[in-house]
């Protein structure tokens, strides 16, 4: 199942079952049948939960197990798949059995593999895993202790340098954590962290073993309120973009990506602030958020720009793209028995590494961005990144000439998500009656908790009104209208009256789009695409007149104006047209699918045009993208820190600066505001200006609130990046 497909396993499995037809009782292969068809039966438990499979697999390891006698070289193989089994159903169901019997399985597993053996390492940590389980059933002293000296044990025989050291650092720390947790003893505390400090000696390429012992690392330090605690969320985020590193920019892989990544950025940041390393605060949410777009540019960028160096620089991207895909591989697949194969491709890995930093230009190679680099967003007005952590909620505004300034924001993160599903489930009825109501208590409470102090703070920062101002929030709050905060009451200025906000997923995004080069005596072509007959869809009725006000304000400005309607706006036209034109306006149905976030799509004549297709696609040097879609920033419910939502997808893809919307768009306010929108876009020479497009959008909601449109759709577009 080398690229994660289910069906493969399914099919190696039905493979395994024919293969044990054909060797009956008495062959003498009968045991590896057995062996191979109860492993698969084990992985598709552990993927997709049935009982079932975990059942058969251990009646077939026990079938192995009864081929395998004292003295059958592969006794204790068949020992330990049997005992690893019992114990995942011990952990599924509870039954005490099933973890006695494992424990005495791995008990002679390790009696076969006496000193000087190569797999007693592997038998020891077995052993002393099961027995810590005991211990957390029953709580037996003896079972901790017992576990405690077998992972000393199995640490001796991985000396730095073994790719299992951090998995036996890992036990043993966590051991003598829960022994400390039982009885107090403040030595057991000091050799957990003395243990867990070495993790941060690793150099070589990362393992999903490194990982999880780094993030255990941070949950025990959070717990005791340890003074480590900053350097294990250090080490755990060059951990998870180390590892990320090595998964290929797939959408496939982002739930690997989710998983490893969880609340650790956010938190992260929290402790950051608690330290009162402002700085290094910045530096780790960044770090730690939007991984798989970073891993996406990194594999368009980073590569191309090493291949263009010179001749040595293109032959290291082929060698690390060699070696990167190896070492997934063996990952992939990682077993004891293969770990000398993963030792042998991580040093080659590692030294390509060091080699490729030695060019001019590459010494950041693989690394995240320094706080310095960062700190290059704000010059042309600050950045506010609005942090929900476990253990606290604040705000640190990022500004170019001096150090970030701390907000604290007096809300629980708790507080944060309640807020967000109120807002989410508010926007679902906006149109109908009293809704106005609940969205100014909404608002009003985003600007007395959050945006409010911020304002105040940015005042005391000599931020002048009317300033551009970027909001970088993070977890719960990236799905709350921070930019429409405000007390919404008489003689009281809301946000939108005070500073011209937008939005950046993260401040490396902001980097990279304004290192772009803005090709000003260039020719400008403009591509409007609208589907209001989308394949199954309901029709839209705005969107040929959208398109004609569209056409009429840019075709006497730009060089060409190409107008793709009905059925010309395919799925395929769309990409296409987007190889030669920099500047978009598209008009449709917008289809969040927040379970599903890479399915998102825009409905086109012919079907979806999904965020994997956007993905997929390498348009050259696009500029501006105005989404007059629903729901264009409205992404992943269980990851909002990744944004992967259509807005951030095309804004990943190039384009420097993007409009998306957060729900649904009224028609002829969408009308209304695109008129206005690109009227202010044009600057003093008569050409388009994507900088300009915050200004513009803040011009066109003004003259809405003139004509007093209900409040949602005054501030349902957002504007992403420059």
């Amino acid at each position: 199942m080398r690229r994660g497909d289910p069906s493969d396993l399914d099919e190696s499995i039905e493979l395994y079952r024919a293969a044990l037809l054909l060797r009956p009782p008495g062959h003498s292969d009968r045991s590896d049948s057995l062996s191979n068809l109860a492993v698969g039966l084990r992985d598709r438990f552990m993927q997709r939960g049935d009982p079932s499979d975990l059942d058969e697999s251990i009646e077939l390891h026990r079938a192995a197990v009864l081929l395998h006698p004292p003295g059958h070289s592969d006794q204790s193989l068949s020992l330990n798949n049997l005992a690893v089994g019992l114990r995942a159903r011990f952990t599924q169901r509870g039954d005490p059995y099933d973890l006695d019997e494992s424990i005495e399985l791995h008990r002679a597993a390790v009696l076969l593999h006496p000193p000087g053996h190569s797999d007693q390492s592997l038998s020891l940590n077995n052993l002393a895993v099961g027995l810590r389980a005991r211990f957390t059933q029953r709580g037996d002293p003896y079972d901790l202790d017992e576990s405690i000296e077998l992972d000393r044990a199995a640490l001796l025989l991985r000396p730095p340098g073994h790719s299992d050291r951090s998995q036996s650092l890992h036990n043993l720390a966590a051991s003598l954590a829960g022994r400390f947790t039982q009885r107090g003893i403040p030595s057991d505390l000091d050799e957990t962290f003395s243990l867990f400090s070495q993790l941060s000696q690793i150099s070589h390429a990362v393992s999903r073993k490194d990982l999880a012992a780094a993030k255990s690392w941070v949950t025990t330090a959070e717990e005791t309120n340890h003074g480590s605690a900053l350097v294990a969320y250090q080490t755990a985020l060059k951990f998870l973009d180390q590892h990320v590193g090595l998964l290929s920019s797939s959408s496939r892989h982002f739930d690997v990506v989710s998983m490893a990544t969880a609340s650790l950025a956010v938190d992260a940041f929290s402790c950051s602030i608690r330290n009162g390393a402002l700085a290094t605060a910045v530096e780790l949410v960044e770090q730690g958020r939007a991984v798989f777009w970073t891993q996406l540019t990194r594999f368009r960028t980073t590569f191309d720009e090493l291949s263009a160096a010179h001749h040595a620089g293109a032959a290291l991207a082929e060698e690390f793209k060699q070696l990167s895909f190896r070492l997934r591989n063996a990952f992939d697949q990682s077993t004891e028995d293969q770990s000398p194969q993963i030792r042998q491709v991580t040093i080659e890995w590692d030294d390509v590494v060091s080699r490729i930093r030695m060019l001019p230009d590459f010494s950041r190679f693989l690394l995240p961005p320094l706080f310095s680099d960062l700190q290059k967003t704000a010059e042309e007005g600050p950045v506010i990144i609005v942090n929900a952590s476990q253990y606290s909620c604040d705000a640190l505004i990022v500004l170019s000439d001096r150090d970030p300034v701390h907000v604290p924001i007096d809300i629980t993160q708790t507080e944060v998500s309640d807020l967000s599903k109120k807002f989410q489930s508010l926007s679902k009825e906006f149109g109908s009656f009293d809704t106005q109501h609940k969205l100014v208590r909404i608002l009003w409470k985003l600007w007395h908790d959050i945006v409010g102090p911020v304002v105040q703070a940015l005042g005391a920062s000599n931020v002048h009104p009317g300033s551009r101002i970027w909001w970088c929030p993070t977890a719960e709050f990236t799905l709350l209208p921070l930019h429409a905060a405000g007390p919404y009451e008489k003689k009281r200025d809301s946000l939108p009256h005070i500073y011209i906000s937008s939005y950046t997923p993260t401040l490396a995004t902001l980097v990279r789009a304004r290192q772009q080069v803005s090709r000003d005596a260039s020719p400008q072509y403009f591509v409007a695409i609208g589907q209001g007959k989308p394949d199954g869809g309901k029709p839209l009725q705005c969107v040929a007149p959208e398109l004609a006000v569209v056409a009429q304000r840019l075709t006497p400005i730009v060089s060409s104006f190409t107008s793709l309607e009905d059925s010309d706006a395919t799925v395929k036209a769309a990409v296409d047209v987007l190889n030669h034109d920099q500047w978009l306006h598209l008009a449709c149905h917008g289809m969040p699918n927040r379970k599903q976030p890479f399915e998102s799509s825009f409905a086109m004549r012919d079907g979806p045009l999904m965020i994997k297709d956007i993905i997929r696609s390498d348009w050259q040097n696009p500029e501006f993208a105005f989404l007059s879609a629903c729901h264009t920033t409205v992404g992943d419910e269980k990851s909002p820190d990744e944004s992967i939502h259509l807005a951030a997808a095309m804004q990943f893809s190039g384009f420097r600066s993007v409009i998306g919307s957060m729900w649904s768009v009224d028609d002829e306010v969408a009308q209304e505001v695109v008129s206005g929108f690109y009227g202010n876009l044009v600057d003093g020479s008569g050409r388009l200006d994507c900088t300009r497009a915050a200004m513009a959008l803040h011009k066109a909601v003004k003259k809405l609130r003139r004509n007093n449109v209900p409040l949602e759709q005054q501030i349902i577009f957002v504007r992403i990046i420059v």
